[in-house]
């Protein structure tokens, strides 16, 4: 399982950190990806991290502003947002994969249940 949190509403220009727990000894063995889904739009991938943290991914949209990271004592993935935008506004869902961190929902096997962010302008 899967546990996202740490949206909220942000002016732009500010700050939010999204975590997601994962429950289960394996986790530390799974890559894991951010997606988000704007009403009216396709899910699309924000960031990926692969299993030991050493490799990472991100969206043109989000380069230099999102941070990807893990802490597998914790079974914890962190996305450290800065500078939003009022375009970032989502519900922002994190997953596990198992063999890869790609940006299609298909490479990805669990879910969590999404926490929303609102950028206000």
């Amino acid at each position: 399982q899967l546990q996202a949190s740490g949206g909220g509403l942000v002016q732009a220009g500010g700050s939010l950190r999204l975590s997601c727990v994962a429950s289960g000894r394996t986790f530390s063995r799974l890559d894991m990806g951010w997606f988000r889904q704007a009403p009216g739009k396709e899910r699309e991938s924000v960031a990926g991290i692969s299993w030991s943290g050493g490799s990472t991914y991100y969206a043109d949209s989000v380069k230099g502003r999102f941070t990807c990271s893990r802490d597998n004592a914790k079974n914890t993935v962190y996305l450290q947002m800065n500078s939003l935008k009022p375009e970032d506004t989502a519900v922002y869902y994190c997953a596990a994969a198992v063999r890869y961190f790609g940006t299609s929902r298909d490479d990805y096997n669990y879910w969590g249940q999404g926490t929303q962010v609102t950028v206000s302008s």
